[in-house]
């Protein structure tokens, strides 16, 4: 009853869609057919549930899984990341690999025993006699300071007009007068001095005892949040097409991070899939889709497809992917045309990198930039690529092809002094006509190499833009960066708080296509060797 429940078939005729030969690959793929007819019955479903309109508002990824049933039936699974309306468990979804919030389980109870740390942390830091004592503290270290700095100021006072007394009245008694009072007012200070520091001793003893009750609790609140992930990682068994289990902990324990991130196993792909080996149905191809509005820090576009996050996803799945016929890794070093040459001397180059081509060489041994370079000047010095481009990104770029020139661009990009042009589409209307985004940017830890949008620990990013025309429902746009962070201009154009408005094909942040539509038109700089002001330019075929 369970698995019917669970297992949907699909509504609308699908004897015309072939299956796919190969299962999905996660981490990049376009959703096939047979998706996006069960997304679109799960997004019927969860439209029509207004209890969950307000929830859902805020966002949330979905995900679909199609299957063969041990008849060769097919039919559909459907899944949420994380938990939805409190819980873990709905009728229509397939149920999480481990069910944290069930009553009375482990987490609900050792989390109940950390918020009780909790809530006596916060009980100490804010008690109204222990906030009164810092204050008492701080406040008596400035009047003993002040106090002490008087004093002294009273001795330098005593001190010169001692030196004047010494000069006017050279005879012994009235030296000897003289030493005893400076040794007098010098074992004031010294008494004054000690006076104050008894008395912050004391308000300190009383500030220590409550500040090492604290830390006791927050180390404890520490090794029973540790030993809690310990376990739930252990209680998180998953399964392959193969029938082999692994736990969370051992999934990661060979992974850099060594163990898993928060979240790990929650996602919606390793809950299909689980839940598709425990009751012998045969996964086809599966897809995930943001419902809602974009999180603030990372751009997600509501009824958009996105691919399973490296961090989290990557090494449960390359796990639960063992046994099924998968679509190999797709190459994206694809490069659409060949490198151009636009300038020349004996100290720089300009070369035309097309889309689809690497500036630098990755982990594949696809060509790059470099190669070429390094083919055509066997007798350069320094490092040649000066900067570089997004692989999916066309345009003009530098080359140095000496130590000296390196050096000088190097410089001129640390110092902002060169000038770039890029051109884009951008899918919609884009208004104003001009502008300029500030929006701080860095990593996403656990989908790389994806950007977020991060006002406390991002770094400045910051570009200006220009609409040039509005055609065929895009935005032909001019962007001239002031900064140069990964990703900046894709994140700029699509995230709500910029454009809002991804550029054309983009992958990561907006709906993937033939390719990006970003290109970097020109660049000036001043000439390392020459010092004249120079431009390059390679104008978009778009």
């Amino acid at each position: 009853m369970y698995l019917c429940n669970m297992l949907h078939r699909f509504k609308d005729d699908i004897s015309g869609i072939a299956p796919p030969r190969l299962f999905t690959w996660p981490f990049h793929y376009v959703p096939h057919p047979l998706c996006l007819q069960a997304a679109a019955e799960v997004q019927r479903y969860i439209a029509s549930r207004e209890d969950w309109r307000e929830e859902l508002q805020r966002g949330k990824m979905f995900g679909v899984l199609v299957v063969t049933d041990t008849d060769g039936k097919r039919g559909f699974l459907a899944a949420f990341s994380g938990n939805l309306a409190g819980t873990n468990r709905h009728e229509y979804f397939v149920p999480p690999i481990y069910d944290m919030l069930r009553p009375g389980d482990l987490f609900r109870t050792e989390e109940a025993a950390i918020s009780d740390l909790n809530r006596q942390i916060e009980t100490l830091e804010t008690d109204v006699r222990y906030r009164g004592l810092l204050r008492t503290i701080e406040e008596t270290e400035t009047e003993a300071a002040r106090e002490i700095a008087a004093a002294k100021a009273r001795m330098r006072i005593a001190k010169t007009a001692r030196e004047a007394r010494r000069r006017e009245h050279p005879d012994e008694n009235t030296q000897t007068a003289l030493v005893r009072e400076s040794q007098y007012e010098k074992a004031e200070l010294h008494r004054l001095k000690q006076s104050w520091k008894n008395r912050i001793a004391s308000l300190h003893a009383q500030r220590t005892s409550i500040a090492e009750r604290i830390e006791s609790l927050r180390c404890e609140r520490k090794a029973r949040s540790a030993a809690l992930q310990a376990k739930l990682f252990r209680k998180f068994r998953l399964l392959n097409a193969l029938g082999e289990i692994r736990d969370l902990a051992e999934i990661f324990a060979p992974t850099p991070q060594g163990t898993p991130p928060a979240g790990a196993g929650e996602c919606a792909a390793p809950k299909l899939l689980q839940y598709a080996f425990e009751h012998r149905l045969t996964p086809l191809a599966i897809a995930e889709f943001w419902w809602g509005a974009s999180p603030k820090g990372e751009i997600r576009r509501h009824g958009h497809y996105y691919p399973a996050c490296r961090g989290k996803c990557g090494p449960i799945l390359a796990h639960m992917l063992r046994g099924l016929d998968v679509e190999p890794e797709p190459d994206r070093a694809c490069p659409q045309s060949a490198p151009e040459l636009l300038y020349e001397d004996r100290w720089i180059a300009a070369v035309f990198k097309p889309a689809g081509m690497l500036s630098v060489p990755g982990k594949s041994e696809a060509p790059s930039i470099l190669d070429w370079a390094r083919e055509r000047y066997p007798a350069a010095t320094g490092p040649l690529v000066v900067h570089r481009l997004d692989m999916d990104t066309s345009g003009v770029l530098l080359l140095a092809l000496t130590k000296e020139a390196h050096q000088d661009l190097q410089a001129q990009f640390k110092h902002r002094t060169v000038r770039k042009r890029y051109i884009a589409l951008l899918e919609g209307r884009i208004t104003p006509p001009k502008g300029r985004i500030e929006l701080p940017l860095r990593p996403d830890l656990h989908d790389r190499p994806r950007q977020a949008v991060d006002p406390l620990h991002g770094k400045p990013a910051i570009t200006e833009y220009e609409v040039l025309e509005f055609r065929n429902g895009r935005t032909r746009i001019a962007f001239y960066p002031l900064t140069g962070r990964t990703h900046q201009l894709r994140v700029h154009a699509a995230h709500p708080a910029g454009l809002d408005a991804p550029i054309a094909g983009d992958r990561l942040y907006g709906t993937a296509g033939r390719r990006l539509f970003l290109h970097a038109e020109r660049i000036e700089f001043r000439h390392p060797a020459t010092g004249d002001r120079i431009a390059i330019e390679k104008p978009a075929d778009f």
